[in-house]
């Protein structure tokens, strides 16, 4: 029998240039992408409306990009910074 948590949180591994910032950054977008799925299952179920759904995502992809600024993430390739 699969443990409950492994099949409701997967996980795959990472597959880029190994440094801690990167797998940081990937585990919690991995935990984005999850977490996205779970949200837009609800309001295709009726269970949130789309406002709460949209708002949801908001926070979430907002904390996703905090992560990716505080990790600097993409500052060492020289890429320039994102507008809001």
């Amino acid at each position: 029998m699969t443990n409950k948590d492994d099949f409701l949180y997967t996980y795959r591994p990472y597959h880029g240039e190994v440094k801690p910032e990167n797998m940081a950054f990937n585990a919690n977008l991995q935990e984005f992408a999850q977490r996205i799925s779970y949200i837009c299952g609800l309001e295709t179920n009726g269970k949130i409306d789309s406002d709460q759904a949209y708002q949801q995502i908001k926070d979430i992809w907002k904390g996703l990009k905090r992560s990716k600024e505080q990790l600097g993430i993409g500052k060492e390739q020289g890429h320039p910074p994102e507008e809001s």
